[in-house]
C-alpha cells in the first residue's frame, strides 16, 4: 500500500502541495507578465491583476475546501482520542475547530477582494487569516502536548511548537512594518524611502504563510491512523 493512501493521509498531503502551488504559480505568472518585482513582492501582489488574480482565486478556493476538510478531520480525530483517553478538553478542541475555520474564511476574503480593488476588506481578511491561523497552530500545539503519548510523537509535538513560534514571531514585523509602507504600487525600487519596511514586511509575510503550510505537513503521520465514515439515516 502506498503511504499516502493510508487513512486520511491524502488530505494534508493535497493541502500542502496545492497551497504551495497556489503561491508559487501565481507568483510565476505575475513575474512573467511583469506585474510584480522579482524580489519580495507581497503574496497579495502576485494575485492582484488578471489573469493571475483569477488563478489565485480559483486555487485558493480549492485550498479552502481542502483546509476545511483537514481541519474538521483533525477535530474528529482529537474528539475520538478524547473519548477513549480524556486527555484533551472538548472545549479546547472545539475552539481550535472554530478558529481554524475562521482562518479559512480570512483566506477566502483575501483571495476574493484584491488589494488594489477593495483594500480595506482585503486587509481585514488578511488580518483575520493571520491572527486566527497563528492561534490555530498554537491551540493545536497545546492539544498535541495534552494528548501525548496517545496522539502525536514527541518529535511531531516539538515540530509543531517550533512552527507555531516561527509563525508568531514573523507575524509582528509583517504588520508593524506594513504600517510604515506608504506606497501601494506593485513595483518598488530600493531608493524608495519605505523600501526597507516593505521588504521586511513581505519577507515575514511569506514566512508566516509557509509556516502554516509546514504545520499541516505535521498532520501526515496522524492522518495515517484513522478514517471517517458518513452514516445516512432516513427519518420516517
Amino acid at each position: 500500500m502506498w503511504w499516502f493512501t493510508q487513512g486520511l493521509c491524502f488530505l494534508p498531503v493535497f493541502l500542502v502541495i496545492w497551497s504551495s502551488s497556489t503561491f508559487i504559480i501565481s507568483y510565476l505568472i505575475a513575474l512573467f507578465r511583469n506585474d510584480v518585482d522579482i524580489i519580495f513582492p507581497y503574496i497579495s501582489d502576485t494575485g492582484a491583476n488578471p489573469p493571475e488574480s483569477c488563478v489565485f482565486g480559483l486555487m485558493t478556493f480549492i485550498s479552502a475546501c481542502a483546509g476545511i476538510a483537514t481541519i474538521y478531520a483533525r477535530y474528529k480525530y482529537v474528539e475520538k482520542l478524547s473519548e477513549d483517553t480524556r486527555v484533551v478538553n472538548p472545549r479546547l478542541n472545539k475552539a481550535a475547530l472554530v478558529i481554524g475555520l475562521l482562518s479559512i474564511l480570512g483566506m477566502c476574503i483575501v483571495a476574493t477582494f484584491q488589494e488594489i480593488a477593495v483594500t480595506v476588506v482585503h486587509d481585514m481578511g488578511a488580518l483575520l487569516f493571520f491572527v486566527t491561523g497563528i492561534l490555530y497552530t498554537i491551540l493545536q500545539t497545546v492539544i498535541s502536548y495534552c494528548a501525548f503519548p496517545f496522539g502525536s510523537s514527541v518529535g511531531v509535538c516539538r515540530a509543531r511548537f517550533v512552527v507555531a513560534i516561527i509563525a508568531s514571531l514573523a507575524f509582528f514585523p509583517t504588520f508593524i512594518c506594513a504600517f510604515f509602507v506608504t506606497q501601494t504600487t506593485l513595483h518598488r525600487h530600493p531608493t524608495d524611502q519605505d523600501y526597507p519596511y516593505h521588504v521586511a514586511s513581505a519577507v515575514c509575510e511569506w514566512i508566516v504563510a509557509f509556516s502554516f503550510i509546514c504545520f499541516f505537513l505535521t498532520y501526515i503521520d496522524d492522518f495515517k491512523l484513522f478514517t471517517l465514515r458518513v452514516r445516512t439515516e432516513c427519518e420516517e
